[in-house]
């Protein structure tokens, strides 16, 4: 007599894939792989701005110039060869953090004299066909870099554009511009004449008065700009005369040339007055 037994149902697999479906550590990885909507928002404006091509041109000496902030740059090295990394004159290097600290090194370097030396990052990675990023923190910014090996392409000297170094160029060319051409006049120093003189005080009393043979030009503080300006009175004959003139920021502009002239403001005790002699008369 054959005895058959039932199949006993598959009860303990089940129990204990609700056990490892239940457990702290399941939980946790099911967790960090889900993302948000604004996590996901993040991770793309991320990927976006790592993998954005920015603007990279040549410097002296081979250098590969990045323009900072633009994008991450990428740096590329290879193995038994060194990447020079430099940073801007005079920085200070606080940190240096590597996401692969056993495969990439990165050793300090320095140039250039005390007082205005730069920092040189010399990275050195282990072996080809890596990747990690390098967070470089500085006394003037913050560098995010990404780190490259391949098995013999390299940049061997790799440097920064700043654009607030720009913009202080910039500024130094309108200063010398501004320097070199009177306002208003819109011709160069050389051709104007300074041979004004001033009498009288006043709280807006005028910085210079000059004259381009056609046009008088009087300059006050800056300080006057958006207030009233004092009313002007060319003398002739010994008397008085309003002439027409207009203001434009600081500057007084009188349609032709003034020998003699009078500005005043206010009435009374509280007036002030200043007298403009051309030639010093």
């Amino acid at each position: 007599m054959i005895t058959r037994t039932r199949p006993v149902p598959a009860v303990l697999p089940i129990a204990a894939a609700l056990v490892l479906a239940t457990s702290p550590l399941f939980l946790a990885r099911a967790s960090a792989q889900s993302v948000s909507a604004n996590e996901a928002k993040g991770i793309g404006i991320s990927g976006q701005w790592r993998g954005s091509r920015g603007l990279v041109t040549k410097g002296s000496d081979g250098k590969v110039i990045f323009l900072f902030g633009e994008v991450q740059p990428s740096v590329v090295c290879s193995p038994l060869q060194v990447c020079d990394i430099e940073l801007q004159a005079g920085e200070v290097v606080r940190d240096v953090l590597v996401g692969d600290t056993v495969r990439w090194k990165v050793e300090p370097a320095t140039s250039g004299a005390v007082g205005g030396q730069a920092i040189h990052l010399i990275i050195k990675p282990a072996e080809s066909n890596l990747v990690t990023s390098m967070v470089v923190t500085t006394s003037r910014r913050t560098y995010h870099i990404q780190l490259k090996s391949t098995p013999t392409q390299y940049m061997a000297r790799v440097g920064f554009e700043y654009p607030e170094d720009v913009s202080t160029k910039l500024a130094d060319v309108n200063a010398r511009l501004e320097a070199s051409t009177i306002p208003g006049a819109g011709v160069s120093a050389e051709q104007l004449n300074f041979a004004y003189s001033l009498s009288g005080s006043a709280r807006w009393r005028p910085t210079r008065v000059y004259s381009d043979g056609m046009k008088t030009y009087i300059q006050f503080p800056r300080s006057i700009a958006g207030q009233d300006a004092p009313v002007l009175f060319v003398v002739s004959g010994g008397q008085n005369r309003i002439v027409n003139y207009r203001m434009k920021d600081n500057m007084m502009v009188v349609d032709y040339q003034v020998d003699k002239a009078v500005l005043v403001s206010g009435v009374g005790w509280h007036q002030e007055k200043i007298t403009i002699n051309r030639g010093g008369r």
